[in-house]
């Protein structure tokens, strides 16, 4: 668009003469740029449109999940599209505003959970329960690789009656893979506690200690011997 302006600004400026083949020249130039305007004008504006359409759905849908360590369930959803945001915190204990070092000695009854919101429109439940089960152990009860205690068992919270079901659903189809029942509990959603802000985004920032506790933890081996190279 600058480019356009500033070359109708020089032809103002120019003097071409006054003879009839550098008048037709002035106005094909000029007929040229101005096309070149209204297309470049339209373009924005369906541009903005298409933003405005976007916004307008305001749709935001919230999923509980628990996994373990909350740090490691960030990422797996963090680059979904549809995703909006993941919260790491609390989740089905019986302690208002639990602190993390209560949580951790696990006297709150409450499980590290991550709280996800996400655009219906763009990403499904069903699609987010998928991904999931392949960031968990579903065999392992009341822990999760190397943490243990009932702060690491692992769970889906579910909001309203078609949640479970798909919940459910989906346990059933994990169920067929393996020989062991599944410990994952699906229960009804209770209130959510976000965790102090240091937790937020651990894996950005602070992402070699990040990778060094996930290694360590021996969680990607494990979920790779579960569920393959996938």
């Amino acid at each position: 668009m600058h480019l356009f302006t500033g070359l109708l600004q020089q032809l103002r400026q120019a003097s071409f003469g006054d003879t009839a083949m550098n008048r037709i020249f002035l106005t094909i130039a000029l007929g040229v740029i101005v096309a070149f305007t209204l297309l470049f004008n339209a373009g924005a504006q369906s541009t903005a449109a298409d933003e405005d359409a976007a916004d307008s759905s305001g749709e935001v849908a919230v999923a509980i999940f628990a996994g373990g360590c909350f740090w490691c369930m960030e990422p797996p959803f963090d680059k979904l599209p549809g995703v909006l945001s993941t919260v790491s915190g609390y989740t089905d204990g019986q302690v208002d505003n639990p602190t993390y070092k209560q949580v951790s000695r696990g006297v709150t009854g409450h499980t590290e959970a991550v709280e996800i919101r996400y655009d219906p429109t763009q990403i499904s439940y069903e699609e987010l329960l998928a991904v999931f089960w392949v960031n968990i152990d579903p065999l392992a009860k009341n822990r999760q690789f190397c943490d243990r205690g009932t702060q690491y068992r692992s769970g889906i919270y579910y909001a309203n009656e078609e949640e479970q079901a798909l919940a459910e659903a989906s346990a059933a189809r994990v169920a067929e893979k393996f020989d062991q029942p599944i410990a994952t509990e699906i229960k009804p959603a209770s209130t959510f506690y976000a965790a102090e802000d240091y937790h937020q985004d651990y894996y950005q920032k602070n992402p070699i200690r990040y990778k060094f506790y996930r290694s360590n933890c021996g969680r990607d081996a494990r979920l790779k011997q579960l569920w393959g190279a996938s």
